[in-house]
């Protein structure tokens, strides 16, 4: 095994090819080296076999650019292609960069080479929360290719398209026939028509960041699956909230609590700290990233936040049902009590890497597969 080995994670990019060149060129500069190629995928890889597809297609893609590289030079290039988190949920870049570095320490990786215009697939890039996430581990070196990235922007109105329109239309005219007195009266319809190509125009460029697809609709179903849910797990906190204040002891005990749900993406977790504020008994207080703060205020609606019943149902809604199936915040060793909301938390303690209960459930047991290929921020 050469002793110059380099990881190269990919994804979509305009610059791989650059990057590719950059990572030949300074590997072989000392001798025979090793270009450990990689895709991580994203947590709706199980959705769908294309993806799947696609990043074989990109690796041998890759692999067929280093070798054009590698003729040029005298010294021996072994090429290697791996697809990682397969087996895995990645929602932040804590969990992508351990992914990563677990495979670099693995293949004996002396050096993380980026293309800058890498994007991990959990909403927007977060090439720099990476990099920073992966400074951690001093088993390797980490590295940016100098292959002219281009600067993003992302303007307040964006670009928007016939699905796009077509999505809002549609959404508008269904809700106007609801209001209606009587949908089949002709002039309910021309006035549903009308007021939903006015919404469908003015909303389309704000309303969407991508284009809305087959999953759309099964996530609005999903959505009105919940909402009853919702509205049960609400009146059963007022009945208990209502039962302590009532009790002649008062038997309180407020405590502040930290989560760390299995969901990404600013719609999924503005969805759960909503139904927990919702809650009787909880109220979400801050969110820093994927770590959530809870107040929460007897016991039961503690032992119901670890239990994550709530988190349980919001990865339903935007995953799908075997997204459901992931142990519980308590069971992953991402639940516990603080005594403020400055306090760090157990895996804060360990500057961002897993707890052993989370890893020991990371390693050890196979997860079920995703039905969803978005992580939640299609609206």
């Amino acid at each position: 095994m050469s002793d110059n080995r380099t990881l190269v994670p990919l994804s979509a990019s305009s610059t791989n090819r650059n990057t590719i060149e950059y990572a030949v060129r300074t590997a072989l500069a000392d001798g025979p080296a090793t270009l450990r190629l990689v895709y991580v995928h994203p947590p709706e890889v199980h959705a769908d076999d294309s993806r799947e597809q696609a990043a074989t297609d990109l690796l041998k893609r890759a692999s067929v650019w280093a070798n054009e590289d590698g003729e040029q030079f005298d010294a021996e290039l072994t090429i290697e292609t791996a697809q990682l988190g397969t087996d895995e949920y990645l929602f932040s870049p804590s969990d992508i960069a351990d992914t990563i570095a677990r495979d670099a320490i693995q293949t004996g990786a002396n050096r993380v080479l980026f293309d800058p215009s890498y994007d991990p697939g959990i909403g927007a890039p977060l090439l720099r929360p990476l990099e920073y996430e992966l400074a951690r581990f001093d088993a390797f070196t980490v590295e940016e290719a100098p292959a002219g990235r281009s600067a993003r922007r992302t303007p307040f109105l964006a670009r928007t398209s016939l699905p796009q329109i077509g999505a809002i239309f549609v959404i508008s005219f269904v809700f106007y026939q609801i209001l209606a007195a009587d949908p089949t009266y002709w002039f309910e319809i021309v006035t549903g028509v009308v007021s939903a190509a006015i919404v469908a125009i003015g909303l389309s460029q704000v309303t969407f960041t991508r284009n809305p697809t087959w999953q759309t609709p099964a996530r609005l179903v999903r959505h009105t699956i919940y909402i009853p849910y919702l509205l049960k797990e609400i009146i059963k906190s007022n009945i208990l909230i209502a039962a302590v204040i009532l009790h002649p002891k008062l038997p309180i005990d407020p405590r502040m609590t930290r989560i760390r749900p299995a969901v990404w993406g600013s719609l999924p977790m503005t969805a759960l700290s909503n139904s927990i504020t919702l809650t009787p008994g909880t109220l979400a207080v801050r969110i820093d990233g994927r770590t959530l703060t809870v107040h929460t205020l007897v016991p039961a609606a503690r032992e119901g936040l670890f239990a994550g019943d709530l988190e349980r149902a919001i990865r339903f809604v935007f995953y799908g049902r075997e997204a459901a199936e992931i142990t519980s915040p308590e069971q992953r060793g991402e639940a516990e009590l603080i005594d403020s909301t400055d306090e760090p938390s157990s895996w804060e303690q360990d500057d961002g890497a897993p707890t052993d209960a989370a890893e020991e459930e990371r390693t050890d047991t196979e997860p079920p597969t995703m039905n969803e290929t978005d992580e939640g921020d299609d609206t």
